[in-house]
């Protein structure tokens, strides 16, 4: 058994059950001579020397040997190792420390945990249980290498449990109804590929046979299209799509609306807000809700929120734009409402956010016309 002091996320009583794998208390503790600094590179902590002050955290006492593993798995995806300190409880005291290896990262301002937590202390916890169901089968330097596709799918995982939708027609799932066996990730690099062992309740009652499914994780994402009540016109984006190479179209420039993934910190509409500047170079106001919908329900994790958004579009606004360390080249169109169903119609667009947003916008367009001409 082993005595370990936590300064940073750790502290986090509901993090460090999911990685210690069980309930677990601590007792408030210091570190004389040190302070906890924000990393410069992510959202988590990282001790520095500092004489005089003193690093807050706690000790957790009997920690055993398969359970050291496994925090050794965590931390060690943050490039984090272990030291012997003398650290302050009742009196001083040896407990393990995690550290992390010099050059590793930079310091920044003070770290605050309860900052953290009301910011990040959700998603990290959830994230957690991906980061742990990797442990022993992805060394830890490849969970660090993943971890921020990681956070964004812990965060979409929130909004699903939260943002559910109504069970008036379809069956109500109660808990115990779907039961995973075994979970495998054959494939984990900017999007993932998971494999279910699992059973789930059938129609007539009982719990069916085990199968086998496959999912390709991708995280929940925004699409948004500017519309010009007063002009009629709408702001399309161009870009080359590798879904369209794969498939084997010769046409791998799409037309699209404005469109990201949701970042582990944002909202949907701040995603949009933030998309629409980086692809189109416009600021947003108002934000109509499309939809909410799962882009390929069968075996694609992806679920999207769709929006319209009433903004000024002038003539002249065309142009390129995108983020050039993304490897982003988009061409941006704008151009009258009719063109547009024009081109849903001919085929020319033929990716279903931007052809559901258009039939939207089509049954509404006279309503918005009507309220936001000035």
């Amino acid at each position: 058994m082993a005595e370990f002091f936590f300064y940073g996320t750790l502290r986090h009583l509901p993090l460090l059950s999911v990685v210690l794998g069980r309930p677990v208390t601590g007792e408030a503790a210091w570190l004389p001579g040190h302070a906890v600094r924000q990393a410069m590179e992510g959202a988590f902590p990282v001790l520095v020397e500092q004489p005089g002050a003193r690093a807050e955290g706690i000790v957790v006492r009997d920690i055993g040997l398969a359970e050291i593993a496994r925090l050794d798995h965590y931390e060690g995806g943050f490039a984090f190792d272990t030291v012997e300190m003398t650290v302050q409880t009742t009196q001083p005291e040896m407990a393990r420390v995690y550290r992390p290896r010099p050059g590793q990262w930079q310091a920044g301002a003070p770290w605050v945990l309860a900052d953290w937590q009301a910011r990040w202390g959700d998603v990290v916890t959830e994230t957690a249980h991906d980061v742990m169901a990797l442990h022993g089968t992805m060394p830890a330097d490849a969970v660090l290498a993943r971890y921020p596709q990681m956070l964004v799918r812990g965060a979409s995982r929130l909004r699903a449990r939260t943002d559910a939708a109504p069970t008036a027609l379809r069956l109500a799932a109660q808990p115990g109804d779907v039961q995973v066996l075994s979970r495998r990730t054959p494939y984990a690099r900017f999007f993932a590929v998971e494999e279910y062992d699992l059973t789930h309740r059938l129609f007539q009652g009982d719990q069916g046979k085990p199968i086998l499914r496959a999912a390709f994780i991708a995280c929940d994402a925004v699409t948004v299209l500017p519309y010009d009540p007063v002009r009629d016109r709408v702001l399309l984006v161009e870009q080359f799509r590798t879904g369209a190479l794969a498939r084997g179209d010769r046409q791998c420039w799409q037309l699209e609306a404005v469109a990201g993934r949701v970042d582990a910190d944002e909202t949907p509409e701040a995603t949009a807000r933030r998309e629409a500047v980086e692809e189109a170079g416009l600021t947003l106001g108002d934000l109509l809700p499309v939809a909410q919908y799962y882009t390929s329900i069968g075996a694609v994790s992806e679920y999207l929120y769709s929006f319209v958004a009433p903004c000024d579009l002038p003539d002249g606004l065309a142009g390129t734009h995108g983020v050039e360390e993304e490897g982003e080249d988009i061409r941006t169109h704008v151009i009258p409402f009719d063109r547009l169903m024009e081109l849903v119609g001919s085929g020319e667009i033929s990716n279903a956010p931007l052809i559901i947003t258009a039939l939207w916008l089509q049954r509404e367009r006279p309503r918005l016309r009507g309220a936001l001409q000035v």
